[in-house]
C-alpha cells in the first residue's frame, strides 16, 4: 500500500510539473517597425547585442520575462531576447508536432539579385550572418526539421549564388549555406513571402566605378539628437555632422557620382530605426554614416572606422586609411558594433567617426571648410580603393 501511494505520489508530481512546463511559455509573433533578437540582457548605450533583424509575424515561443524584453526560445538549445514592443500575442496559434522544410530554388532575376526560395510549413525564427575567405551566407532556421529531397539551382540566371547546401546541425535547427562567386559581399535580405523564406542576395554591381553606384550619407544626429559637444564652441555634433555630409555630398557630384542619397539635410530628428528602414527600401550600394566622437580624456583624438557584419570590413578599413593619409592619428578600426546603421545586412555600410570634438586639436580641425572637404576627398578616395579592392 505504502509502494502505491508512494508511485501514485510520484505520478501526481510529474503531471503536475508537465502542467507547469507547458503553462510557463506563450506563443506571440514579431511585430513593429524593425523587430530585433538579441543575445542578452546586457546593457550598454548602444542597447544590448544585437543577433539581428528579423521578419514580422514570426512565431515566437515566450518563455521568460525581465524588464522591457521577452526571452524566447528559438529551439531545444537556443534562445534570445526581443523586445515587448515588437511582440503581440497569437491566441489563435496551435502549435503542431514538428514543422518542415521543403525544397530549395535559386534563380537569378532581371534586377541586381539572386534570389534563394525555402519552402517551410510556418514562419520561423532565423539568424544569419557573412564568413569571409571564401564568401557565404550562413543562415539557421529553428524549430524547424529537413524535409528537403531537392535544391534546384538555375545555373543559366544566377550570377552571385555559386553553391547552396544545407545541414539538420540540431534535431530542430537547419543551417543553409550559400557559397558566393566573388570575395567581396554586397548585401542580401531576408524575409518572408507567406511562409517561404526568400533571401534575396545581391549581385557585385557589372562595373565597379563609383560614378556607376548609388551611395547613401548618413548625418548623424539630429534635431533633439544633438549628440556631442565641442569642447571650447560647445557647438552639437549634430551641426558638424551636417556639414561634413554636405561637403561629402558636393565633392561626389564633382567627381560624376550621380546618385547620390542623403538620410537628412537639414537639422531634422530622424530616428534610426527609421532611418534604417528608409536605406532598406533605396537599396544602396554603399552607406557612409558620418559622425564625430567624444571621450571624457582631452588628450584622446583621431578618427576611427565601425562595421557590425564582417562582409562589410573591407569598406571601413578602405577609409579609415584615407583619413590616416590626412595626418589624422589611429583611434582604430573597430567591429561587431552595436550602431544601428551598422546593422542591416542589405548592403556594405560603415561609420566613420571622423575626430574627437573633445579633443581641442581635433575640435579645431572640424570646424575648418578646409579640413571638411578634405575628408570628403578621403572617403571619396577610400570608396575608390575598396572597389579597386573588390575588382
Amino acid at each position: 500500500m505504502k509502494r502505491i501511494l508512494f508511485l501514485l505520489t510520484i505520478i501526481t508530481a510529474q503531471k503536475i510539473f508537465a502542467q507547469d512546463a507547458v503553462q510557463r511559455y506563450w506563443y506571440g509573433r514579431s511585430s513593429g517597425k524593425l523587430p530585433e533578437i538579441g543575445y542578452s540582457l546586457g546593457e550598454d548605450r548602444l542597447g544590448s547585442a544585437k543577433m539581428g533583424y528579423i521578419d514580422t509575424g514570426i512565431v515566437l515561443k515566450i518563455s521568460d520575462s525581465a524588464d522591457k524584453r521577452y526571452k524566447i526560445q528559438l529551439s531545444k538549445f537556443h534562445s534570445a531576447y526581443i523586445a515587448k514592443a515588437d511582440v503581440v500575442r497569437d491566441s489563435a496559434f496551435v502549435l503542431k508536432p514538428f514543422y518542415l522544410t521543403s525544397n530549395y530554388k535559386a534563380i537569378g532575376g532581371k534586377d541586381s539579385y539572386d534570389t534563394l526560395y525555402i519552402n517551410t510549413t510556418e514562419k520561423l525564427p532565423y539568424k544569419s550572418w557573412m564568413e569571409i575567405n571564401p564568401s557565404k551566407i550562413i543562415i539557421e532556421l529553428y524549430g524547424v526539421q529537413s524535409n528537403t529531397s531537392w535544391i534546384t539551382q538555375n545555373i543559366s540566371s544566377l550570377k552571385e549564388i555559386k553553391n547552396l547546401y544545407y545541414s539538420q546541425t540540431e534535431d530542430d535547427v537547419v543551417q543553409v549555406t550559400i557559397e558566393l562567386q566573388h570575395k567581396q559581399h554586397w548585401g542580401y535580405t531576408i524575409h518572408y513571402a507567406g511562409t517561404r523564406l526568400m533571401v534575396l542576395v545581391k549581385r557585385q554591381p557589372p562595373v565597379l566605378n563609383i560614378q556607376k553606384l548609388k551611395i547613401a550619407i548618413d548625418a548623424g544626429h539630429g534635431g533633439t539628437n544633438t549628440g556631442a559637444a565641442g569642447n571650447t564652441t560647445g557647438i552639437a555634433e549634430k551641426n558638424y555632422t551636417l556639414l561634413f555630409a554636405n561637403a561629402l555630398q558636393k565633392y561626389l557630384k564633382t567627381k560624376g557620382v550621380k546618385n547620390v542619397i542623403m538620410t537628412r539635410t537639414t537639422d531634422t530628428t530622424i530616428g534610426n530605426t527609421d532611418r534604417v528602414l528608409w536605406l532598406q527600401q533605396q537599396q544602396p550600394d554603399l552607406l557612409i554614416s558620418l559622425h564625430l566622437n567624444s571621450s571624457a580624456d582631452t588628450s584622446v583624438n583621431g578618427s576611427s572606422t565601425y562595421y557590425k557584419q564582417i562582409g562589410f570590413r573591407p569598406l571601413s578599413v578602405a577609409i579609415l586609411k584615407q583619413m590616416l593619409s590626412a595626418k589624422m592619428n589611429e583611434y582604430g578600426n573597430v567591429g561587431n558594433f552595436n550602431f544601428l546603421l551598422n546593422q542591416p545586412i542589405d548592403f556594405p555600410n560603415t561609420l566613420l567617426e571622423i575626430a574627437f570634438l573633445s579633443n581641442l586639436r581635433d575640435e579645431k580641425k572640424a570646424g575648418s571648410a578646409k579640413f571638411q572637404n578634405l575628408t570628403a576627398a578621403k572617403v571619396y578616395a577610400g570608396i575608390v580603393d575598396f572597389l579597386n579592392q573588390s575588382k
